[in-house]
């Protein structure tokens, strides 16, 4: 006879046995294709530069780049059209001034400031016209200083200098102004070619030919 420990034991075999056919191995869901759209899309995040330039609005422009500044254009007033058909004095009342521009029209206007100062102005256009004469005839210096400081010509100069000037004096400019209407050819005078000129007051008996009797000096050739 079977025990009754020994009929436990089987009953509780097959008990176990019956279990185990229903539970074989795990679970296995199935593989999903690689290309199915149930498989999301990975992003790869791209790095961000550290370095952010600041954007500038249409009226505003980055001060730091001197580059990009553009100065605001400021219209000029048009320079006043000198009238080259104007009358002697109305060409000295526009181009009067204290200033030359260049110590060529300095030397010019100080020759005729020192030799005619308080003659009409048609006696310094002429006195200005032999030094301009002397600087172009190859027979005296080429340039008006050349010709105001060679030796012997003008007593005014001593040493290579001539008396201080007070530029603030209506003379002095009007000298400035008659050296600029020479110098460019503005007006003719009436001593045309003259080379050399004297006071009225004084005879040098020169054999040279006289041209024009201007103010208070005589002209010659």
């Amino acid at each position: 006879m079977v025990s009754l420990r020994s009929a436990l034991l089987i009953a509780a075999a097959m008990s176990a046995s019956s279990v185990a056919l229903a539970q074989v191995g795990p679970t296995v869901e199935p593989l999903i294709p690689a290309d199915s759209p149930m498989i999301a899309s990975i992003v790869v995040p791209q790095p961000i530069s550290p370095t952010i330039e600041p954007i500038a609005t249409p009226d505003e422009t980055p001060a730091s780049d001197p580059a990009l500044v553009e100065e605001a254009e400021t219209p000029k007033a048009p320079a006043a059209v000198l009238n080259r058909n104007a009358d002697l004095v109305s060409l000295v009342a526009e181009l009067r001034g204290a200033e030359t521009g260049s110590r060529e029209l300095e030397c010019l206007a100080a020759g005729i400031y020192f030799e005619s100062k308080s003659e009409p102005l048609t006696g310094q256009l002429a006195v200005g016209q032999v030094i301009a004469n002397r600087a172009s005839s190859g027979r005296f210096a080429k340039t008006y200083c050349g010709v105001l400081f060679q030796r012997g010509q003008f007593s005014f100069v001593r040493g290579g200098r001539w008396p201080a000037v007070a530029k603030g004096r209506r003379q002095w400019q009007n000298a400035v102004a008659v050296a600029k209407i020479v110098d460019r050819g503005l007006k003719d005078s009436s001593v045309g070619k003259a080379l050399f000129f004297h006071a009225k007051r004084v005879n040098p008996r020169w054999r040279l030919r006289r041209v024009a009797s201007v103010g208070n000096h005589i002209f010659y050739r």
